[in-house]
């Protein structure tokens, strides 16, 4: 099952939805308002609030754009629908072992959701790409900065599932 070129869980969507409300809704109507009072106090060459503030504003205005886009090309995947849960699919939480029995556990989630130092691992990288329909029991090949290494799927679970 291959899922959208941008699949995003439930979740990673309501957080950057959450986020752009914020930027849209707070953080920018906030600039609005400093660079407007900065401008009204004269020479704007010197003015280090109305010069921050407009930094600030393209700043916030790029971001917005980003997001708005990714959200756009984002397709919702709700990991608890998938329909073959005893393969490593998007949303999976996997545990690995590598050749020195080390474990990790790791959920394969969208790009822009992606956190390693919380174990989630963006669809497109080469773990998840490695990962991808494997089952229990399973050694896949990652090929890495450091070089190629092995791990052996260990388990499989879906978030509402065991």
């Amino acid at each position: 099952m291959k899922p959208a070129s941008n699949p995003i869980t439930p979740a990673g969507l309501a957080a950057m939805k959450a986020r752009y409300d914020h930027l849209l809704g707070t953080e920018r109507p906030e600039i609005v308002e400093i660079v407007s009072w900065a401008a009204g106090n004269g020479d704007r060459s010197e003015n280090g609030d109305y010069l921050y503030g407009r930094k600030r504003m393209r700043e916030i205005d790029r971001e917005l754009a980003h997001l708005s886009r990714r959200m756009k090309a984002a397709r919702v995947i709700d990991p608890a629908e998938q329909p073959d849960m005893s393969r490593a699919w998007f949303g999976a939480t996997v545990t690995i072992a590598d050749e020195d029995d080390d474990h990790r556990t790791i959920t394969l989630v969208g790009d822009d959701e992606q956190d390693a130092g919380a174990g989630r691992i963006g669809w497109s990288s080469p773990m998840a790409r490695a990962l991808r329909g494997a089952a229990v029991g399973d050694l896949r090949q990652v090929r890495l900065p450091g070089g190629e290494k092995e791990w052996e799927v260990i388990a499989i679970a879906y978030a509402g599932h065991g």
